[in-house]
């Protein structure tokens, strides 16, 4: 996937709206009509979230004699997660490795710590 193509997957999920019709394009195809009914919003205003996610690919859009439907298309979903799947193991490594690193400063410390009885010796 682009990244630019990735922006604007990422930038059609930012809006919760749009992430509700996603969940409910899930559960099968549905028209315009279908879409706004549980939103407080206009039929135009939930067009104009439909158009974002199509031009994301995360829809795709007929038309079915006199309606309009949508149909969720789940390939930018996968691509989008096997590229934060990536990131995730990276920083895991990273995390993983900075584990060690403070175990041993740690460790270090510890050792390098004098105890109550070596103050006793050093003063006198």
């Amino acid at each position: 996937m682009a990244a630019d193509q990735l922006s604007k997957v990422f930038s059609a999920l930012s809006d919760p709206t749009r992430r509700d019709i996603l969940v409910r394009l899930g559960e099968g195809v549905a028209t315009v009509t279908a879409l706004a009914e549980p939103f407080p919003i206009s039929l135009p205003a939930v067009s104009r979230h439909l158009k974002v996610l199509e031009q994301a690919g995360l829809i795709s859009r007929d038309r079915q004699a006199q309606w309009r439907t949508s149909t969720l298309r789940a390939e930018p979903l996968k691509e989008a997660t096997t590229w934060m799947e990536h990131l995730s193991h990276l920083w895991d490594e990273r995390f993983d490795r900075l584990d060690i690193h403070l175990a041993a400063v740690k460790k270090q410390r510890e050792q390098n710590t004098p105890t109550p009885d070596d103050k006793e010796q050093n003063d006198d």
